[in-house]
C-alpha cells in the first residue's frame, strides 16, 4: 500500500491500471479499522495499486474528489474515477466492490 507523500504524485500513481484510494484520516475509528484489510487486499491483489491519503494533509485533494465522509473508496481505471463508495467494509464487500 502506497502513502501519498506528495500530492503532486497523486495523478502519476492513478494514470494506469486499476487503483484503489483510500481517503481517510489518524482520527477517524472506522478508517483505522478499515486500514489491516486494505493492507492484506494490496499483499494480495499486486495488480492493483493501492493508495492511502489522509485528508487532513492532502486537503486540495479531497475537495477536489468530493470526499465529504471518511473512509471514502474510489476505485480508478487509466486515470478515470470509475466506482466509489463510503464507509467501512469488511473485505469480502471489497473484493466485490473491485469487480
Amino acid at each position: 500500500m502506497i502513502e501519498l507523500e506528495k500530492e503532486q504524485d497523486f495523478k502519476n500513481l492513478i494514470k494506469e491500471g486499476l487503483v484503489l484510494v483510500d481517503f481517510n484520516a489518524v482520527w477517524c475509528g472506522p478508517c483505522r479499522n478499515f486500514k489491516p484489510i486494505l493492507i492484506e487486499f494490496a499483499k494480495e491483489h499486486k495488480e492493483i495499486k493501492v493508495i492511502s491519503i489522509d485528508v487532513d494533509s492532502y486537503e486540495n485533494l479531497s475537495r477536489e474528489y468530493g470526499v465529504m465522509s471518511i473512509p471514502n473508496i474510489k476505485l480508478f481505471k487509466d486515470g478515470n474515477l470509475i466506482k466509489e463508495t463510503v464507509g467501512f467494509m469488511p473485505k469480502d464487500e471489497l473484493e466485490e466492490f473491485v469487480k
